[in-house]
């Protein structure tokens, strides 16, 4: 009896708290706005203590009853201020305090992180508006848009069980790689937009290179090309995209087999520690580069169009993978790493812990067709950047392809 005495004051004092706290930034909005406003503090302290009074005394039905109530009433004030205000903010949130001030009685905790989170919204309404209309970009905002749908709709709806030859395609799998790329491209560009280029073309190498290396490469090769005062900072850029690839595959094979990481997390680290002293010394004299264009600085986050081409390289790996798996063994998975790493080092990683995942394939077996084909990947690499940028550029980037790879095989011994 003492505990649900306990239990009924304390969903009563939050469902107070919820509404003298969200009442208290709408009172501050009527003084900053001129014209009637339908409600205040009182309002929102009654409204939210009358969810947790119906829930107190009859349960969803009369929580129920009492929502009609308020959006009644929520309605008509609508109705008396829109000349003067046409937003429903304060309406919506009259409506939201109350069911927040029922849900106080069963989980107090959830009703007052929400309330939290409400009035944190109702609080950064400038600097949101500000942020969307001003800060973002309509191409950033179409991306924004493309993220949640896949994350919130399209990654639910995939079917997370094998199919296909062999069995090899997992749609989940694909989808949640996919919102992973884009989810860390997307990063990538936020830090771009954040800090800006004034920092000099390494810190848009690394970023870039969780989208492409190869393409990072082949940019930076461009650049330097047209530009030979910027060939050190290009150079620091192509290498620390090489980081970048590293990292987006630790990420990839921890996603899909953290045991897998166990076993690699030394070659790959190796690999980036060497990237990032190799590429310090080019680093420091490309910060020091003064008036890097801004251009392209809100294009868009992420590639969609790259995330779409992962897929399809993903599904052939890994449909090849199983295949040569089932007809040659261990033997076929290495040469089909080794041969999708020249197009993907992310793709041939991920094929390779989706079969260590679905138990295709031995833990142990796992690890060199990896390197292989981040070894085969990264031969590309150079190739680009000798056909992107010439001789001078590829006769610096290169050596550092090398003893990254170097690093990488000696971390496996």
């Amino acid at each position: 009896m003492l505990i649900d005495s306990y239990n009924l004051i304390l969903g009563l004092c939050v469902a107070l708290g919820i509404g003298l706290l969200i009442g208290a930034e709408r009172e501050r909005r009527k003084i900053t706005r001129s014209g009637h406003k339908a409600a205040g503090i009182r309002t929102f302290a009654i409204a939210s203590l009358l969810g947790a009074v119906s829930v107190m005394l009859g349960e969803t039905i009369l929580l129920g009853i009492a929502l009609l109530i308020v959006g009644q009433l929520a309605l008509v004030a609508y109705r008396r201020t829109r000349d003067q205000d046409p937003g429903m903010t304060t309406e919506i949130a009259l409506l939201l305090t109350c069911l927040l001030g029922g849900l106080a009685m069963s989980k107090p905790l959830l009703s007052a992180g929400l309330g939290t989170v409400l009035v944190s919204l109702l609080l950064a309404r400038s600097r949101i508006h500000n942020f969307v209309k001003s800060v973002l970009s309509e191409q950033e905002l179409h991306d924004a848009i493309l993220f949640l749908a896949a994350t919130l709709i399209l990654l639910p709806l995939a079917p997370d069980l094998p199919m296909g030859p062999f069995q090899a395609i997992n749609p989940h799998t694909i989808v949640s790689l996919i919102v992973l790329i884009m989810g860390i491209s997307a990063i990538g560009h936020i830090a771009t937009r954040i800090l800006g280029y004034r920092y000099g073309l390494p810190l848009v190498g690394f970023a870039s290179g969780f989208i492409s290396s190869t393409a990072t490469i082949h940019a930076m090769g461009i650049r330097a090309a047209k530009a030979p005062t910027q060939l050190p900072a290009a150079v620091a850029g192509a290498v620390l995209s090489s980081i970048a690839t590293i990292l987006q595959t630790a990420l990839i094979i921890f996603f899909i087999q953290p045991d897998l990481i166990k076993l690699l997390y030394k070659p790959l680290l190796f690999g980036g520690v060497v990237a990032a002293l190799y590429s310090l010394v080019f680093t420091i004299k490309g910060l020091s580069i003064k008036g890097v264009d801004h251009e392209g600085n809100s294009g868009h986050a992420f590639g969609f169009k790259t995330a779409i081409v992962f897929a399809a390289i993903l599904s052939s790996v890994m449909l090849v993978s199983a295949a040569l798996t089932a007809w040659y063994g261990p033997r076929g998975v290495l040469f089909a790493a080794g041969f999708s790493g020249l197009v993907d080092a992310h793709a041939s990683a991920a094929s390779v812990a989706t079969l260590v995942a679905h138990n295709k394939m031995m833990l142990k077996d796992a690890v060199l067709p990896v390197l292989v084909g981040l070894t085969s990947n990264t031969i590309v690499k150079g190739i680009v950047a000798m056909q992107s940028g010439g001789t001078r550029y590829a006769s610096q980037v290169v050596p550092g392809l090398v003893l990254i790879l170097v690093a990488v095989w000696l971390g496996l011994l």
